[in-house]
């Protein structure tokens, strides 16, 4: 590489430099998707094809690990913005794979939200009313994306759909703002470390009560939604629905509705 006056690569160098790299990352990016491809021959070949290949806690282990190794300028909103477009263009390859977005009083930012978290690759609808939003992630490869807000308590219907769970809050970076929605789907939910698990309650008076119940027995966590007479609890780590922490909790109507991993750049 040709070196400018003070030592430093000439303009001229850097750019041919960025043009070999740009090569090199299409081939790698290539042959990443053609394992994805030779994947999904593999599951179709097992009688696979129609299941949903969607695993948050593995995406979450992955996105931690690659954040965490050493780099020098590229920032973790760089890495997961790419990373999420390669594991969603996977994901839309081995089998079916849509989105379903209600986006409350502000539908544009949910819709971003929604493709930062899962790529361009798969189809993406909007939806009048949460319920609509929610029917489509019983679907096959159906994701709900559904904003938090006073408006709806869409999320204490997921006490009545066991097999429906919240797995992921948008945004996934601290970095981009507070979490605004959150992401639906008939998939397992796992423990990746350092989650965040969201519990519906109806218990009656101040929060501040519901909160105190909660820290009595070792729980801590924050009211995100309120809405219909529920309270939507976002608690610091994983929980199981049948906790008996949680079941001594405040409240007739309870229960988990889901985990999700803590935003990956904190």
């Amino acid at each position: 590489m040709s070196q400018a006056k003070s030592g430093a690569p000439s303009l001229e160098a850097v750019r041919q430099r960025i043009d070999a790299l740009d090569t090199e990352l299409l081939r790698l990016v290539d042959e990443r998707a053609g394992l994805a491809r030779i994947v999904a021959d593999a599951k179709a070949a097992a009688g696979d094809a129609g299941r949903f290949a969607l695993r948050p806690s593995r995406e979450a282990a992955i996105l931690r690990r690659l954040i965490a190794s050493n780099r020098a300028a590229a920032s973790p909103a760089l890495i997961v913005r790419i990373w999420r477009e390669l594991i969603g263009d996977s994901l839309s390859v081995q089998g079916p794979f849509h989105l379903a977005v209600w986006g409350g009083r502000d539908p544009g930012r949910t819709v971003e939200l929604a493709r930062h978290r899962f790529g361009a690759a798969p189809p993406l609808s909007q939806l009048a009313r949460p319920e609509d939003a929610i029917a489509q992630a019983k679907t096959p490869g159906g994701v709900a994306i559904c904003a938090l807000g006073a408006e709806s308590a869409w999320w204490g219907r997921l006490l009545a759909e066991p097999q429906l769970k919240v797995f992921a809050a948008l945004p996934c970076l601290a970095a981009w703002g507070p979490m605004t929605a959150l992401a639906v789907a008939a998939v397992d939910v796992e423990p990746t470390g350092d989650d965040r698990t969201f519990w519906v309650t109806d218990a009656p008076g101040p929060g501040a009560g519901i909160l105190d119940a909660l820290s009595r027995d070792g729980v801590a966590g924050d009211i995100v939604a309120e809405s219909g007479g529920l309270r939507l609890l976002m608690l610091a780590g994983y929980y199981q629905p049948q906790d008996e922490r949680l079941a001594r909790a405040p409240g007739r109507l309870t229960g988990v509705i889901g985990a999700a991993p803590a935003p990956l750049d904190v």
